[in-house]
């Protein structure tokens, strides 16, 4: 009986050990580069580099060309997604209003909140599947999935009862982060977790990694995970933080660092 006892016990510690290995992820730089930006908003796989200038500016960075689309009557762009490159989308959040780009940074829809009826007054867009748009309507406090096409909301989420922080999605999620929770939906918006948040501020997702900010220290979620955990890296000024499937991207105003995540 004892020795079976044993063994359990070391099977137990096993399988703690096992199972602390693989949820431990550290971030060791792989290269960095020097850049002057206004905000950087996406960086592909191929390495290219979409991002702001101070002038307002919207810039698509290849190896060998940059090119550039500037709306200079909006004014600063809020948010930009790119995870689609042949549908770009630019929130204009002064202007409450969003700009759909080509591949080539051609312009291809305009949708402006203010002529749209019901009137909507967007705080946070986010691009999902087709031609749809994420809308957190703060007047109602509420998601709205709006298809800016056909000029329909296709959803509505239950309002939420604390400030956002942050909103992101592609085609399959949506992650809107609040001084309260951290919510996750599925592309028919029905909401598949809600997490308490201990402090994050800001997040980043891709494929694999859910990244969430905390001060200057950057956490993960695995998909379909329920725990947050740290990432090991260096101790650094975040100003904005991307991840590329297994790449994080860290900018600190001056200087574009890339890290490769692994998982011990």
């Amino acid at each position: 009986m004892q020795k079976l006892v044993y063994l359990f016990f070391l099977f137990s510690l096993f399988c703690f050990s096992q199972e602390k290995t693989q949820q431990r992820i550290t971030a060791t730089l792989k290269d960095s580069i020097k850049i002057e930006t206004k905000a950087i908003f996406g960086i592909d796989n191929f390495g290219t580099l979409y991002y702001t200038t101070e002038n307002n500016s919207f810039n698509k960075k290849t190896k060998d060309t940059t090119i550039t689309y500037a709306n200079f009557q909006l004014g600063e762009i809020t948010s930009a997604n790119t995870f689609n490159p042949l549908k770009i989308s630019l929130f204009y959040k002064d202007f409450n209003t969003v700009i759909i780009l080509d591949n080539r940074l051609a312009e291809i829809s305009k949708v402006d909140f203010n002529t749209i009826h019901p009137y909507k007054s967007a705080s946070f867009v986010s691009s999902g599947f087709d031609n749809s748009l994420w809308i957190f309507n703060q007047d109602y406090q509420y998601l709205e999935l709006y298809d800016y096409k056909t000029n329909k909301i296709k959803l509505k989420t239950v309002p939420v009862q604390s400030i956002v922080l942050d909103l992101k999605s592609d085609y399959n999620y949506c992650y809107l982060l609040t001084e309260n929770f951290l919510y996750i939906y599925n592309y028919f918006g029905s909401l598949i977790q809600k997490i308490e948040n201990t402090g994050y501020e800001r997040l980043a997702f891709s494929k694999a990694y859910l990244l969430l900010k905390k001060a200057e220290k950057l956490y993960f979620l695995e998909k379909n995970g329920s725990k947050i955990k740290p990432i090991q890296h260096p101790k650094m000024l975040i100003k904005q933080f991307l991840v590329t499937n297994e790449t994080l991207y860290i900018y600190d105003q001056e200087i574009l660092r890339e890290y490769q995540l692994k998982t011990e």
